[in-house]
């Protein structure tokens, strides 16, 4: 094949034949064929965009199973801010109908899973705020909630009624875990509520369990979309929110507590998980005892889901007889073994049960006073902290009444260091009994709280004259004071110990004893110096 090249110049003539053409060129000759400059670098580009295209459908691939919430570069079907990636592929490529339910559980999930409530109607307990007319109640029928937190302790529920609000109001279910998650979460989900309510008009739950775990930050992150709308938040947690929980996102919120499912409540669960085809054992043959499916309902202690799932391990280990799987009291019992007292060192149950202890002594209930003490002994509390809070209470309400009851609360507090645990429960239960059978008075502490107020609220009240030192008395009598207004009267130099004299100005009276106990004779005694006083002023 012959190639032509022609010299680069100026000078080339506008028209040309072939004989000019052979005399301004060289003659070139290749000794194999050479394909067209043209087709060869088509077919590189053909073969470099295949290998694109590829490239990118892999990609995408990719980022629609793995990605969660990565920005798009580029805008989808809006001018105004980025949309992100999987939120983008899902409103194209995904049913409408994917997103807008919480998942259902599957047959291989436990059976507190399978039996979690879709219905209002489904929820075991919790009355006080679900029953007809309750406000929560109307606030799902109507869907007019903004911000929830559910607060209550594990097995009660919250995560699953947040699940039901979801369901009831038509909107995506997102969750996310205190523990877990951090701002950078929140604000991906808070992005893909904003981006679900652009394309599709639905409203986000987002769901967020043990909010108390939240820092300051993270709890703040939420707050200028709580305001806006662009979630509806529920949160939930063991805790008080009111001490745990920043008081802005309290205060943005309506707080329910949710109490442990009672026995009466439990035992319809157990039934409808025994008999419920599609999600229960309804396609097994049981025969459930009255007796155990009470004892179930009982050991779980307001837990829905420990019996649930002791129900479950009753029934998949319990061979058949006859084709019928009979569950007596035996293996309930095997099933559930004992149960945990619900108790936390530092939460509602610690100050709770305190409480009731320290109370039920003040009432003068030893039996009472007994039972909360073995709960808190079971449950693992600090025996030191029950001796400290008998050594305050033989202070704050016996008293003068049995002066001895302080002296009891420090010998068990004391032997208990001495002897340690567990025989220091004895010392314990021995200071209880006396401290709630002892007569009770809490003039001393009152009498303090009084004296308290009036210095807090009213002007400091001067020394006496008499009252005061030596060299404070010699400055007086220098600057011309009376000396007989400056005399101390020693009460040891008189008649019973004692001679009347003031020691407060404007004859003020903190100190008002009761008739209980030793205290009636202190009482009668301030009776009688009371009257010499007023009897030496006459």
């Amino acid at each position: 094949m012959d190639i032509h090249i022609l010299p680069a110049g100026p000078s080339i003539p506008d028209k040309i034949g072939s004989a000019d053409i052979s005399s301004l060129s060289q003659n070139i000759q290749f000794t194999e064929p050479v394909e067209p400059f043209f087709t060869r670098q088509s077919t590189q580009l053909i073969l470099v965009g295949l290998h694109f295209l590829s490239s990118t459908f892999i990609i995408l691939k990719k980022s629609r199973q793995c990605l969660h919430d990565a920005p798009l570069t580029r805008n989808f079907r809006s001018h105004k801010r980025p949309l992100l990636l999987k939120e983008a592929m899902d409103s194209l490529f995904l049913p409408e109908e994917s997103q807008s339910e919480p998942s259902s559980p599957g047959n291989n999930e436990p059976l507190a899973a399978r039996m979690r409530p879709r219905i209002i109607e489904e929820i075991a307990g919790q009355q006080h705020i679900l029953a007809e007319g309750k406000l929560l109640r109307r606030a799902i029928e109507a869907d007019r909630f903004t911000s929830l937190i559910f607060y209550g302790p594990p097995g009660t529920g919250k995560t699953t009624l947040a699940n039901v609000i979801a369901r009831s109001t038509g909107s995506r279910f997102e969750s996310l875990n205190g523990v877990e998650s951090n701002v950078a979460e929140i604000r991906a989900k808070i992005e893909a509520a904003r981006t679900y309510s652009q394309l599709r008009d639905q409203s986000t739950v987002l769901f967020i369990d043990e909010i108390h775990r939240f820092n300051k930050a993270q709890q703040d992150t939420l707050l200028p979309h709580l305001e806006r709308g662009t979630v509806r938040f529920i949160g939930a947690t063991t805790h008080n929110p009111y001490f745990y929980v920043n008081s802005p996102l309290v205060s943005r919120s309506q707080v329910f507590q949710l109490e442990p499912v009672a026995t009466e409540d439990l035992l319809p669960l157990l039934h409808r998980a025994i008999t419920d085809d599609e999600r229960g054992f309804g396609s097994l043959k049981i025969d459930a005892h009255p007796d155990a499916l009470e004892h179930l309902a009982t050991k779980a202690d307001g837990d829905a889901r420990k019996a649930l799932t002791a129900l479950e391990l009753a029934i998949l280990t319990t061979p058949k007889t006859d084709d019928t799987i009979v569950l007596d009291l035996a293996i309930a019992e095997e099933s559930i073994q004992e149960k945990a007292v619900l108790y936390d060192s530092d939460g509602d149950q610690h100050y709770d049960t305190i409480s009731a202890f320290i109370k039920s002594i003040r009432g003068s209930d030893p039996d009472a006073a007994l039972y909360w003490l073995a709960k808190m002994l079971h449950a693992g509390e600090d025996p030191r902290f029950i001796a400290r809070r008998l050594v305050i209470s033989a202070s704050e309400d016996i008293g003068l009444a049995d002066s001895t009851s302080l002296q009891v609360a420090v010998s068990a507090q004391q032997a208990l260091d001495f002897i340690g645990m567990p025989e220091g429960r004895i010392t314990l239960a021995h200071a209880t009994v006396h401290l709630a059978t002892a007569p009770k008075s809490n003039s001393a502490y009152a009498a303090l709280g009084a004296a308290q107020a009036d210095i807090t609220s009213g002007a400091t009240l001067k020394v006496p004259e008499h009252l005061r030192t030596k060299f404070r008395k010699k400055l007086a009598e220098e600057s011309g004071a009376d000396k007989a207004a400056m005399q101390y009267l020693y009460s040891h130099d008189y008649e019973g110990n004692f001679t009347p004299q003031s020691y407060l100005p404007e004859g003020r009276r903190y100190y008002e004893p009761t008739a209980n106990g030793m205290e009636k004779r202190i009482k009668d005694r301030i009776d009688f110096w009371k009257s010499q006083f007023e009897s030496d002023s006459k």
